[in-house]
């Protein structure tokens, strides 16, 4: 995610965006369409061609265009906010469920409540990269041998760290060290975890349906490229800059929308997962008043389509 301060740099906002990966592709495409629209406009110009259209059809077609524009957006923002929501909730739930624990566990094992903070951070830390392309187990914190091997069995890392976090608290409660009111009291926040992960999954693995995206583009396509008709008889040759600002608006818009409906990537504007575990991790070492072991320097995550 870009981190930026809202009207504090209005010109370095602008050329940061320049150098985003979204913003070189509409540029080529914008480029694209300039070239055909100035070879279109020469011919119809030096040419005793007569190539127009009436302008009030592609009035009608803008506004049908727009429409579809705006409801995608509004769909891949719907998707992107959802995404930040359900991370946000796993901040709180991280973060209650570290309270319970450092509450509810005996003051003098310092064991058990190292254990805990450490499956809540690698549950967090797992469930970035899941919803990636696959949990990196390496990155997972203070693993002996074994239980690396065991975690690279696992399919879904997610669900077998809640398995791990469940099973701690039963041992806890079937030795007498907490009660049952203390479990009815921790539930919630234990199964919220995987509550999140589904609804996350949910997001990832819905995207919008391919017909309806490819279509879209599509129409812009096809609505920029025959616009020069309508407008080549009352511009001249300014339809060649208008035809391009037209077209860079719809296709921007369409590729933004594209870029951050799925949330969890590298893109430039996609959530900072990767941040938001690391802090938990460090909350919850925190809250349990548990030392964090040392660890090699944490690497900010490379968005990888920022030049």
């Amino acid at each position: 995610m870009i981190i930026y301060e809202t009207n504090k740099n209005f010109l370095g906002d602008i050329a940061h965006l320049s150098r985003s990966w979204t913003m070189q592709k509409v540029l080529r495409s914008t480029l694209g369409v300039a070239v055909l629209t100035t070879i279109f406009a020469v011919l119809v110009e030096e040419l005793p061609l007569n190539m127009h259209a009436p302008s009030t059809i592609f009035s009608l077609l803008g506004i049908v265009l727009s429409v579809l524009l705006v409801f995608r957006t509004n769909t891949a923002y719907d998707r992107w906010w959802e995404g930040r929501k359900q991370w946000g909730m796993l901040v709180n739930n991280c973060r209650n469920l570290a309270v319970m624990t450092h509450t509810i566990f005996p003051e003098d094992d310092s064991r058990s409540r190292y254990e805990m903070a450490l499956l809540i951070s690698n549950f967090c830390i797992a469930l970035k990269e899941h919803l990636r392309q696959g949990t990196k187990v390496e990155e997972l914190i203070h693993l002996n041998a074994e239980e690396v091997e065991l975690y690279r069995q696992r399919k879904h890392v997610p669900n077998y760290i809640s398995t791990l976090i469940h099973q701690k608290v039963q041992l806890m409660y079937r030795s007498g060290e907490i009660s049952g009111a203390d479990i009815r009291n921790m539930k919630p926040h234990l199964q919220a975890l995987l509550d999140i992960t589904g609804a996350c999954e949910r997001i990832k693995k819905t995207p919008i349906p391919f017909s309806y995206s490819v279509y879209i583009k599509l129409l812009i396509l096809g609505y920029s490229l025959m616009l020069p008709f309508g407008l080549i008889r009352d511009f001249s040759y300014f339809t060649i800059p208008l035809v391009t600002f037209i077209f860079f608006t719809f296709i921007g818009i369409e590729m933004m929308a594209s870029e951050i409906e799925d949330p969890f990537g590298l893109d430039c504007n996609d959530l900072s997962t990767g941040d938001f575990a690391q802090n938990i991790k460090k909350n919850v070492f925190e809250i349990m008043e548990v030392p964090l072991e040392p660890q090699p320097v944490e690497n900010k995550e490379l968005y990888r389509k920022v030049f």
